[in-house]
């Protein structure tokens, strides 16, 4: 089978398509033949070694995709040989095939397409269970959202925008702050106009009820001081390549809570709801995934390069089987 592997860790050039064996089905395994995955940031940090989970070379990155069960081992019961499905993993996602355990994957309304079912997985699940059971977003709440021309900022954009928030999005271009007030936001700020700070409190004048993060660097601490007393500061990533130094005074001072969000920490019974209700966002159509950009397996590098450059609006899609139906 054709795959995009990491031979070793480097930029993402070091990325190359080759011929590989197929994945071995090992029990409690399915099969799926692959037709879409998306590029998230993480792909970027393993491929050069510096997630903080490290997998040793080689080995094909790619962490989420849509495709068709082709085969499955005995004793995996709610899985039949041609379902449409996602899979979410570690890595493994830009090939043709990937075996994984039936828990990795979700089974696939035909109501949505392999490029919106792929691009729903890391980012759309990151960015509902951080609004839901980190940030407490609640209708009327004011958000601010960093980094949201990205895959988990324009998510979270729609998401916050969907339980009822107002959102404030902040980006770092003309055309990310276009497509967030396409999905939503009612006020932007491009962060490379001006002083952040001043321009979060024009934006808004009372304080945040919620920020959500996952870009870090110098924008986290302005964000964190346009929070309101009381309010909810969530870290999910540093996309920025910088993990910020927050003086601890603010929190004393502002009475915020900081909070990290991993899914392991999301309770079981808040983790069903909050999958429930993404399902149903996305199934319905009120909640649409943004896909900025298509490349075909083969350019698997300049679709990471495209992402570690933050040049993504959305999600980018590896098209691994068929034709892209975006043009890039």
């Amino acid at each position: 089978m054709r795959a995009a592997v990491c031979p070793f860790y480097g930029p993402p050039e070091v990325v190359q398509v080759r011929a590989v064996p197929a994945p071995v089905l090992t029990p409690g395994q399915v099969r799926v033949d692959i037709r879409a995955s998306a590029v998230n940031f993480p792909d970027v940090l393993l491929v050069a070694g510096e997630y903080q989970i490290k997998v040793p070379p080689p080995f094909v990155p790619g962490s989420e995709c849509a495709g068709v069960v082709s085969e499955i081992s005995s004793g995996v019961p709610g899985f039949a040989v041609g379902d449409r499905v996602t899979a979410t993993g570690m890595f493994g996602m830009f090939a043709e095939q990937v075996c994984l355990s039936s828990a990795a994957l979700a089974h696939l309304p035909d109501t949505i397409d392999d490029h919106t079912a792929a691009a729903s997985g890391v980012a759309y699940r990151t960015a509902h269970h951080a609004l839901r059971s980190a940030a407490r977003i609640q209708a009327d709440d004011e958000v601010i959202v960093l980094g949201a021309g990205g895959g988990v900022g324009l998510a979270a954009v729609q998401l916050a925008t969907a339980l009822g928030a107002r959102v404030t999005a902040v980006a770092s271009s003309a055309e990310k702050l276009s497509t967030a007030r396409q999905y939503g936001a009612h006020a932007v700020v491009n962060h490379r106009a001006g002083e952040l700070r001043a321009a979060l409190r024009d934006a808004v004048p009372d304080g945040a009820h919620a920020v959500l993060d996952p870009v870090g660097g110098h924008l986290s601490e302005p964000a964190l001081r346009a929070l309101r007393r009381g309010g909810r500061f969530v870290t999910v990533g540093y996309a920025s390549g910088t993990i910020p130094h927050i003086p601890l005074n603010l929190v004393l001072v502002k009475g915020v809570v900081l909070r990290g969000f991993q899914f392991q920490d999301v309770p079981p019974e808040e983790f069903a709801r909050n999958e429930a209700e993404l399902a149903t966002l996305l199934a319905t159509g009120a909640v649409q995934p943004h896909v900025g950009a298509v490349y075909p397996l083969e350019e698997a590098a300049a679709a990471l390069r495209h992402v570690a450059d933050g040049r993504a609006v959305g999600k980018v899609i590896v098209q691994v089987a068929g034709t892209p139906t975006s043009p890039w």
